[in-house]
């Protein structure tokens, strides 16, 4: 299945060209006839599943920009969400022969800013948090009656942290016959009055994710612990001899601070986000294919669009929220069946977004740097599971110290007896060191 065969608008279809999807993939080829067909789905699926074009795509496709009236809401739980989610919308309806205004409001902004602008117009797209959509309904300057079509996204979550009732409250004020889309990791028997309430026969569609890394792609994991990421990535760099090197950030600035940086560590670096101009974009593009930078730093929107050859290497400086650009970012290398590297560089802060991929079936090697290379290492909950279990394997002797502790002592003994402890601990750490090396 193509994109042409979902009768897709020829701007949507322009985007889509952009971003570099070559075809649907299996969540969007399953979601998409659904939500056309303008039926009520209750979508289970991770965060980060890569759905987000799959309802994206065919709800902005219906939008009358004609209308001048609210067609489309869609909440979130955060605004980090809400705001990636603006993102991909925005994208999509670049290349729209009239103007598809797209609304971000969420907490944490300028409420009477957003209050004066909706007084003068409304937006045909509205995605928020639902505190601030809320807020802006009941200060009767969100018209939210006329809308055709409602996401809840994350309901789970949103569930969690409490915002279900301001959910509730604002289906409350929708028409009586809507197309409502809700999407969710679980659906716990909370929701279920929530889903029941709002939702006639919907369609329940397990979105689990193929995640196919290709087979000539060696993803490796590469742990910056607690040390400084830009030494980690120089480092990284100066590893084998890449051809051309794709780094990716999630935002516009941190481009810019990791491009200046390496810069300043004499590397010669081409940047690419949304704030570079068209005439310099193409100029940057040029000297790329000159062969002029062995380096480029680039966020996801900005590089959806660009087809480099050879790309022998990708970079996760910063791992995104959404699977879906996750495979797209490692994607450009390994391509044609040649060889890749893709390399996702994860601070003790990120174990979570590791995780998070992990579950919707994507598959590391985790890696340490060693003599100038990439060393496979073992998986690192094994070894915690390894080094908890040898904290616990203590000498049965100092057990039965531990137990004569427990009874009055003379001063001093439980700080010997604790010292002894540590000891032994790391004795048996080296030990299974000693047996790994062997």
């Amino acid at each position: 299945m193509k994109f042409e065969e979902l009768n897709l608008n020829p701007f949507i279809l322009k985007a889509i060209d952009d971003l570099g999807f070559v075809e649907p993939t299996e969540i969007q080829k399953q979601i998409i006839p659904i939500i056309q067909a303008n039926k009520n789905v209750v979508g289970k699926s991770q965060t980060g599943s890569g759905k987000s074009h799959s309802f994206l795509l065919p709800l902005l496709n219906q939008v009358d920009p004609s209308n001048q009236e609210t067609q489309i809401v869609i909440t979130t739980p955060s605004r980090e969400l809400a705001e990636q989610l603006y993102q991909v919308a925005t994208q999509l309806v670049t290349y729209s022969p009239d103007e598809i205004r797209i609304s971000n409001f969420v907490g944490g902004t300028d409420k009477q800013r957003q209050i004066n602008k909706l007084s003068q117009q409304q937006s045909h797209v509205v995605i928020g948090t639902p505190g601030r959509i809320l807020d802006l309904v009941n200060e009767q300057v969100l018209k939210i009656h006329t809308t055709k079509a409602f996401v809840v996204d994350e309901a789970d979550m949103t569930l969690d942290m409490g915002f279900l009732h301001d959910v509730d409250q604002i289906a409350g004020r929708m028409p009586k016959h809507l197309q409502m889309l809700v999407f969710s990791a679980t659906i716990p028997q909370k929701l279920q009055p929530f889903l029941k309430k709002y939702m006639e026969n919907p369609e329940i569609i397990n979105l689990e994710p193929k995640q196919i890394v290709a087979a000539s792609i060696s993803n490796y994991l590469l742990a910056t612990k607690s040390g400084n990421k830009m030494d980690v990535l120089d480092r990284a760099l100066s590893i084998g001899q890449p051809y051309f090197t794709l780094i990716f950030a999630n935002t516009k600035q941190k481009v810019d601070e990791i491009a200046h940086e390496l810069r300043g560590r004499n590397y010669e670096v081409a940047v690419l986000h949304g704030d570079i101009p068209a005439r310099e974009r193409k100029r940057i593009m040029r000297r790329v294919h000159n062969m002029d930078f062995q380096y480029m730093v680039a966020t996801d929107l900005a590089a959806r669009g660009i087809d480099i050859e050879g790309v022998s290497h990708v970079i996760n400086y910063e791992i995104p929220k959404d699977t879906e650009f996750f495979v797209h970012r490692i994607g450009r290398t390994g391509r044609k069946n040649l060889p890749g590297t893709a390399i996702t560089l994860y601070g003790p802060d990120e174990l979570e977004s590791v995780e998070a991929l992990e579950k919707v079936g994507i598959k590391f090697q985790p890696v340490v740097m060693k003599d100038g290379g990439f060393v496979e290492t073992d998986d690192r909950r094994n070894r915690e599971k390894r080094n908890s279990k040898n904290a616990a394997e203590v000498d049965p002797r100092i057990k039965g110290m531990v137990n004569k502790a427990k009874k009055k002592v003379k001063p001093g003994y439980k700080r010997r007896l604790n010292e002894q402890i540590k000891r032994q601990v790391r004795k048996n750490k080296g030990s299974d060191g000693n047996r790994k090396k062997r």
